[in-house]
């Protein structure tokens, strides 16, 4: 089983013509994805792609869903932890950010979660109704 860094998905998932780096680096991240007999994906990395999709590269919330249900499907891959990155997305898809729905998945077993993120995190993840409520801390 090889592990693979966020670098290597990114180059498999964009094509960057303007970066030399790049467009010398895909080919070999396409042959590495799609001939590797067995994959590993770290949920940091899932992580760490999500960012780096959208910060660097622009990628709308639904676009970063569509390529993390491909990799998903991808036979010869397995994401640490995929039960979790799908509901993450399932939740990253109805407005939370990503890495809060992370955050949240992870601490499902909890009684309440607590973050001073009041309008971008609190708000929406009571919204759409999920379990453990998110509070905000007061005095």
């Amino acid at each position: 089983m090889i592990g693979l860094d966020t670098n290597v998905l990114a180059r498999f998932y964009v094509d960057d013509q303007n970066d030399p780096e790049a467009v010398k680096q895909r080919p070999l991240a396409k042959k590495i994805l799609l001939e590797s007999k067995q994959l590993f994906v770290p949920l940091t990395v899932v992580l760490e792609l999500e960012w780096v999709l959208r910060a660097f590269y622009g990628f709308a919330t639904q676009d970063f869903i569509r390529v993390m249900e491909h990799l998903l499907e991808l036979a010869n891959v397995s994401v640490e932890d995929w039960p979790r990155v799908v509901d993450a997305l399932a939740w990253h898809g109805e407005g939370l950010d990503f890495a809060d729905a992370l955050h949240l998945q992870a601490s499902r077993h909890c009684d309440s979660f607590y973050s001073f993120d009041d309008r971008r995190f609190a708000r929406r993840a009571n919204r759409i109704g999920i379990k453990p409520p998110v509070s905000v801390p007061k005095e």
